[in-house]
């Protein structure tokens, strides 16, 4: 059968000429006025073409000199792209991106293009089509138009001249609802038209996988759909990996796969087959001879490989992700018949002023969507359907924002989920939103693993977008864990993170800043963030049939590790001790101690503290609380002692028995103590459980030790909180961050003793049932403590 797979995005429309007696290629034809797609290999290396000699210059008219042609342009800024790529070189109808360019090395060559060619070009129109012929088109549409002529080109760095260059614009929209380029729109068409040239097929045998081809399992979703795929099948998956050679391939997998927490392990090893190909290639960049044989051999298709980047246009991503999919269609369609799966995005949906997104809903009006990864999105899963009238069986499966993992905490720092949630964290502010469709990835990918294993579920559209956060759901989470933050309109929220961002950059939120500085991603933010909530009940009928966990809200709880991680890595601040308090009550004891190991009389001590929690995040993961205040021992000092820096464990080592296991422990405190004259001291205390009958008094009573720093303890005693001020302070005296509501004020109140006081019975019930399994053991002599006892 002819190929058709595209030829390095090269199309001509029908009735063009091709070779003789060939049918032409998938992807080798191009619309009439249309350029040809990036070639992705690399091309050999050219000398930069040399530039023009400058122009001799009049008094009255700065030196400029005829405009060249298009093929002169583009070549010269061909060679300027060219310092900016690890390669070195890059040909005139190579996109930037593919070739390795990055956002940063975009913002470089606009730089280089305005200091040496005088060229002011858009940072948005780089990233609209980075080809230099595509630039090099549009500055000489908009230069006549302008009046201007080729500036020469400067030998030093310098400024220039507002006549010598002109800001390539993005022209006028032709209706106040159309927002897409022409050109993308009519390069969508041509894209669209090459799903005819696809084979017609047969039905797949509706039975479970058994050798998959996975895509982008070097990503964050991919990688943990690997590993699902592994754990609920008995699947062998061939991974297409972009790499030099088969042992490239190998390398990069497993530090992706070690990257997000993930095993990579002997069994998972021997249950894969790495394939080093490229997914923008003819044919994945694959032999025939492999690609023959995995159209015979395969019985399914997983396409979860995508650029995803929010800046670039449509041109930039087609090759990626739309006329990848078509290749991933064209090996479904070939040789034995097999469903694809596609990964396909609720972007497809991201229409300003839309007001459904169900999976049975009609997608977005394409000319309403701005930002390339949008449309690239829509163009493949639309041209997905059109596959289906040629027999082609394919599921679409929809995530929204894609967040941490919920015990690993590995997340995905390019994500713009992430990179919200970061934000929101770090600068405790948060843009007023109606609704954000985010999923944790352990159950987007346990969800879209259950779909592609289930012959019965294949051929549907389905949406992984968990259940939607409202912007009171956030701000109430973030509450919870002691990050209280302040609601801002959209435009003041961007503005003031943006000069946050600027005033102290964060590395890994780069790609936020170029986010929030680009009005093509700025329209995506509005359409992610007014949209309505997505729905999936299809995904839920899915999921309930298959006795899989159900979709819950992506909260506080969920969140807790991939906060840690985020906060460990610098992206996001988790609540301190030196912030305001999430909650606070006093404590007083009154006592008295006497030197270590003598009968001498006691002296009297007491305490005046006040105990705090920064947020709920603190007793979870530390069961620890902040101590302030003062002791009053005149064995001491005469004075009262400040407390510089003081913790309180509930139940520390787990409530580990001491003596025996006579004493469990409740609580443990640890003091560091300064006296007015500057001496140090600390402060040791525990309050036991016991198998008695003063319950009571054993939550009140604290045994403590006091010594000079660095030195043991020489004073040791008993103080204990009075019955009376107990309640009244530790209950009823409990205060909370003014800044909560009423209603959060009492469920902040009630979470804590709640969790305090099932902490401390479980605490008293331990000495208990140790006795208790001593009394009913009969089989073995007792222990002379037993006796006693």
């Amino acid at each position: 059968m002819p190929g058709i797979v595209p030829a390095h995005g090269k199309v001509s429309a029908p009735g063009t000429a091709s070779s003789p007696g060939k049918v032409p290629a998938l992807g080798q034809v191009h619309a009439p006025g249309t350029d040809p797609a990036p070639r992705t290999e690399p091309a050999p290396r050219a000398e930069p073409a040399a530039e023009p000699p400058p122009a001799a210059a009049s008094d009255s008219t700065p030196a400029s000199g005829p405009l060249p042609d298009v093929d002169g342009l583009a070549a010269l800024i061909a060679a300027a792209a060219g310092r900016h790529l690890p390669g070195g070189h890059l040909s005139a109808d190579a996109d930037f991106f593919d070739a390795g360019g990055s956002s940063v090395n975009a913002v470089e060559l606009v730089a280089e293009l305005e200091d040496r060619l005088g060229l002011e070009i858009d940072l948005d129109e780089v990233f609209a089509d980075a080809r230099p012929r595509s630039l090099a088109q549009r500055w000489l549409k908009a230069a006549p138009a302008a009046g201007l002529r080729m500036p020469p080109p400067a030998t030093t760095h310098r400024t220039p001249t507002p006549a010598l260059s002109t800001t390539l614009a993005t022209p006028a929209p032709a209706s106040p609802h159309t927002t897409a380029r022409r050109e993308d729109l009519d390069q969508i068409l041509a894209d669209l038209a090459l799903v005819d040239r696809l084979p017609f097929t047969g039905s797949p045998e509706p039975l479970p996988p058994r050798r998959i081809l996975l895509t982008g399992a070097t990503g964050f979703l991919g990688s943990h759909m690997l590993l699902d795929l592994l754990r609920h099948s008995e699947a062998h998956v061939y991974c297409l990996v972009r790499a030099a050679d088969e042992d490239a391939a190998v390398v990069r997998l497993g530090e992706a796969l070690r990257s997000y927490r993930l095993p990579w392990s002997s069994e998972v090893r021997r249950r894969i087959t790495v394939l080093p190909g490229d997914i923008r290639r003819p044919h994945l960049g694959l032999s025939d001879d492999v690609w023959g044989t995995l159209a015979q051999e395969l019985d399914s298709v997983v396409g979860v490989a995508a650029a995803v980047d929010f800046l670039r246009g449509y041109q930039s991503l087609r090759q990626s992700n739309v006329l990848g999919t078509l290749t991933l269609a064209e090996l479904a369609a070939t040789g034995r018949p097999k469903p694809l799966h596609h990964i396909s995005s609720i972007a497809v949906f991201n229409e300003v002023g839309i007001t459904a997104m169900g999976e049975g809903d009609p997608l977005a009006h394409v000319d309403r969507l701005v930002a390339g990864y949008d449309q690239t999105k829509w163009a493949a899963e639309v041209a997905l359907r059109r596959a289906r009238d040629h027999g082609l069986v394919v599921t679409a499966l929809r995530p929204g924002g894609i967040g941490g993992h919920t015990k690993t905490g590995a997340y995905n720092p390019q994500d713009l989920s992430s990179g919200l949630f970061s934000a929101f964290a770090r600068f405790r502010t948060v843009p007023a939103f109606r609704h954000l469709n985010a999923a944790p990835v352990d159950w987007v990918s346990r969800a879209a693993v259950a779909a592609i294993c289930e012959p019965d579920a294949w051929g549907y559209d389905y949406n992984l977008t968990g259940v939607p956060n409202t912007l009171d759901d956030v701000v109430r989470d973030m509450a919870l864990g002691g990050m209280h933050v302040r609601v801002q309109d959209w435009e003041e929220w961007r503005t003031d993170t943006l000069a946050r961002l600027q005033a102290a950059p964060v590395p890994e939120l780069t790609f936020l800043t170029r986010v929030l500085q680009s009005p093509t991603a700025l329209k995506l933010c509005e359409a992610t963030l007014t949209g309505p909530a997505a729905t999936m009940d299809r995904t839920a009928t899915l999921v309930e049939a298959l006795g899989l966990e159900p979709a819950t809200r992506y909260d506080a709880r969920a969140q807790l590790k991939t906060f840690e991680r985020l906060a460990g890595d610098g992206l996001a601040r988790l609540p301190h001790k030196d912030d305001q308090p999430y909650l606070w009550f006093k404590e007083t004891a009154e006592g008295a101690v006497r030197p270590v190991g003598t009968s001498a009389p006691a002296t009297p001590c007491s305490t005046e503290l006040t105990l705090s929690i920064a947020s709920m995040h603190q007793l979870v993961t530390e069961r620890r609380v902040d101590v302030r205040g003062e002791l009053h021992c005149t064995a001491v000092h005469p004075e009262p002692l400040l407390v510089e820096r003081g913790d309180v464990w509930i139940r520390p080592e787990e409530g580990i028995p001491q003596q025996h296991g006579l004493r469990h422990q409740l609580l443990r405190y640890r003091l560091q103590l300064r006296d007015t004259d500057g001496g140090r001291w600390w402060l040791e205390g525990r309050k036991y459980a016991r198998a008695r009958r003063d319950v009571w008094r054993q939550t009140r009573a604290l045994s403590v030790e006091i010594g000079r720093e660095g030195q043991s303890a020489h004073l040791a005693g008993e103080i204990v909180v009075p019955a009376d001020t107990y309640v009244r302070d530790q209950v009823d005296g409990i205060k909370v961050d003014p800044r909560l509501t009423s209603q959060e004020k009492r469920a902040a109140k009630l979470t804590w003793l709640a969790w305090f006081g099932l902490e401390m019975g479980r605490g008293l019930l331990g000495p208990f049932a140790r006795a208790a399994a001593d009394l009913l053991d009969l089989r073995r002599t007792q222990t002379p403590t037993e006796h006693n006892r």
